[in-house]
């Protein structure tokens, strides 16, 4: 029924399908661009190496939704603008406490708070709605770490910048500023990645021309999803497995050679080294120089160029390099995030980038209907149910 395509598989009507539309260009955006082949990641313009080590996140939030760095006004005006919708309705707190009752996993929860925050919106104003999820995502995912700790949430503090104001509510002191930097230079490198599953979902979503609240929680489904979400805990859990680096070479030759997948190397869109890996690499760098355990970053500095050496010698030609979960894990960790925080606080960066998306779909005003191939049965006939024999 089906041919090679060079796309894909062939239909007896010469349609095309692609798998998982692998390869199929969807859309068109400004907003980011993804080189697997070259390693490179470009964010509305700018490297990701060029920025993400020194802009503020709200001056990305800035450049995704207006494509240019505001100046100081328009900077206020943002900081302004997102500190005062930080607080969350006390329904979101009914959810998120009710969810900590049953241990719902953080990304669930987190998919549930999102799904009310246009509660008593009929419908709301798209930048409204950008302006709510961006602000009251980290609000969110800290209220409810809190909460399945035994603790009462921190109100958010006005005087702190987006990626401070996070770490203030997670562990209720203000953090110390390398240790906002980093974390705001992680929420800059993760802000946008293409067209992703759960960007792909929110586009599609509003390109119905549904809210951009629906819009977003599909995002938030989308990726919790592990083949999306990704696992950086494992990768820092096989740094702890290791523990000492002379035991490095022996553990990492013996997974190996069971055939098995070394956490936080290889990537699937990068055939070389991610360059959000060198980004986050040396904010981990500058961090635990300055916070945080620093044997565990040497050893993790050995762990990586052995795995990278090994895998080179048993996997020769992949390119198997350092990604961006390796050094995600060992910064968050750092940071002192438990590692079911890893994933939302990844949406706590996305979410910029998949409000971004959603406008610029808003503006195309096209749905989103590729076709389907169907590949059952043809010229059945109606059978009486008396009629019917047992098929098993």
């Amino acid at each position: 029924m089906y041919g090679k395509g060079s796309a894909g598989l062939t239909g007896r009507d010469g349609q095309v399908f692609a798998p998982g539309l692998d390869g199929v260009v969807a859309a068109e955006t400004r907003l980011s661009s993804v080189d697997g082949e070259a390693g490179e990641l470009v964010i509305s313009g700018f490297p990701v190496e060029e920025i993400a080590g020194r802009a503020s996140f709200e001056e990305m939030v800035y450049l995704l939704w207006h494509d240019e760095l505001p100046d100081s006004k328009m900077l206020d005006e943002l900081r302004g603008a997102l500190a005062s919708r930080r607080s969350v309705p006390g329904t979101v707190l009914d959810v998120l406490r009710a969810a900590a009752a049953g241990w719902t996993s953080q990304m669930d929860a987190l998919r549930m708070a999102a799904g009310i925050l246009g509660l008593g919106d009929d419908g709301g104003l798209d930048d409204e709605d950008a302006l709510s999820l961006v602000a009251r995502f980290p609000t969110i995912v800290a209220a409810y770490r809190r909460i399945l700790d035994g603790e009462e949430p921190v109100e958010p503090d006005p005087e702190l910048g987006h990626a401070a104001n996070y770490l203030y509510m997670l562990h209720g002191e203000a953090p110390a500023p390398e240790a906002a930097r980093a974390l705001e230079t992680y929420l800059n490198a993760a802000v946008d990645h293409g067209l992703n599953a759960s960007t792909f979902a929110a586009r599609v979503i509003v390109s119905t021309r549904s809210d951009m609240i629906s819009a977003i929680a599909g995002a938030v489904g989308a990726l919790k999803g592990p083949l999306h979400g990704g696992a950086p805990g494992p990768a820092l859990d096989m740094v702890f497995e290791i523990g000492e680096p002379e035991k490095a070479e022996p553990y990492l030759r013996e997974k190996l050679g069971r055939g098995e997948r070394l956490m936080g190397f290889g990537h699937r869109i990068y055939r070389v080294r991610d360059p959000r890996a060198d980004v986050l690499a040396a904010a981990a760098e500058r961090l635990y120089e300055n916070v945080g355990n620093r044997e565990l970053y040497e050893l993790s500095m050995h762990i990586e160029k052995t795995a990278v050496r090994l895998l080179a010698e048993h996997r020769p030609g992949r390119n198997l390099d350092t990604n961006v979960e390796f050094y995600t894990a060992l910064l968050l960790h750092g940071l002192g995030f438990p590692s079911d925080l890893f994933t939302p606080t990844f949406a706590v960066s996305r979410v910029a980038g998949w409000t971004a998306h959603c406008m610029e779909q808003r503006a195309q005003d096209r749905i989103v209907r590729p076709q389907s191939r169907y590949v059952g049965g043809w010229d059945r006939r109606w059978v009486p149910l008396e009629e019917r024999q047992p098929t098993r």
